[in-house]
């Protein structure tokens, strides 16, 4: 898309997008974090990052959390702490592979938020996670049957999102453009405030 007219899509989005929040969601390793810190300075928004906010919040890491207290207690965190981050909108925020399996966090979203899914195969998902330590639950004897699991349980719930983005091997701002195309065409659909 041309320069112009991608200036065009940015501007629709400020001008449509109101106090909402844009949600990425998605699982580990569909590029929430990398490609929302890109499209929040594209669209000179602030950037969030859900984990870092409830590592922030527990003062440990989320391996910790898990590890010492469970993953019902992280998930827990985790609503309370997006629902009090969709408070501060406008802004890009990147939530965890699992904030978007919480239906009270959903309905959070579909109120305060557009929700975007970076959605990923898994050869792609399984390279990018391998440069990164960390995951809690790809700590296990084989992590591409883990990453297939939830892939089969969590992708017809991320196909709830307001709008579906592929997340393929392309260069982060082709992914930020694609991403600024869908934004202001639902916008321009759904109007100021949904």
């Amino acid at each position: 898309m041309p320069e112009a007219n991608l200036k065009d899509c940015v501007q629709t989005i400020h001008a449509l997008l109101g106090a909402r929040s844009i949600v990425l969601v998605g699982l580990m390793g569909a590029g929430k974090t990398t490609v929302g810190r890109r499209l929040a300075q594209r669209l000179d928004l602030p950037f969030v990052d859900a984990d870092h906010e409830i590592e922030r919040a527990a003062g440990k890491s989320i391996p910790e959390i898990f590890a010492e207290d469970g993953e019902e207690f992280f998930r827990n965190g985790e609503e309370r702490v997006i629902a009090r981050l969709l408070e501060n909108g406008p802004q890009v925020l990147a939530t965890g592979g699992g904030a978007w399996m919480r239906e009270a966090t959903r309905e959070r979203v579909r109120k305060k938020g557009v929700s975007v899914w970076l959605k990923a195969d898994i050869d792609v998902l399984m390279e990018r996670v391998s440069r990164r330590p960390g995951r809690p639950l790809l700590e296990a004897e084989n992590p591409r049957a883990v990453m297939e699991r939830l892939i089969d349980e969590r992708y017809p719930v991320y196909a709830q999102a307001d709008i579906k983005v592929e997340s393929h091997d392309a260069p982060h701002h082709v992914m930020v453009a694609r991403i600024i195309r869908e934004l202001a065409e639902w916008l321009e659909t759904h109007g100021r405030n949904g």
